[in-house]
């Protein structure tokens, strides 16, 4: 008998996390963003644009894909999900 098995699609459930440090030069390869504690988020999207969410409150999650998360951030406890 096998065991579980699932192909994980863009709508399935997260089932890998990693704290997010603001960063100039990390790349990411996220599809989500836990956002813990409130502040701005300053992100570079997939497709290269640099955005900023202002005025995040704690606890929200954002399904966005990101290739950076900037030292424009003022947002903590982020964490990346995929």
């Amino acid at each position: 008998m096998g065991g579980f098995s699932q192909t994980a699609s863009i709508q399935a459930p997260a089932s890998h996390a990693t704290p997010i440090t603001p960063s100039l030069v990390t790349e990411l390869s996220i599809r989500a963003i836990y956002v813990g504690g409130d502040g701005d988020l300053e992100v570079v999207m997939l497709g290269g644009e640099i955005v900023t969410f202002r005025g995040l409150l704690a606890g929200i999650l954002l399904p966005i894909m990101v290739k950076k998360v900037t030292t424009g951030t003022t947002a903590t406890n982020l964490i990346g999900l995929w």
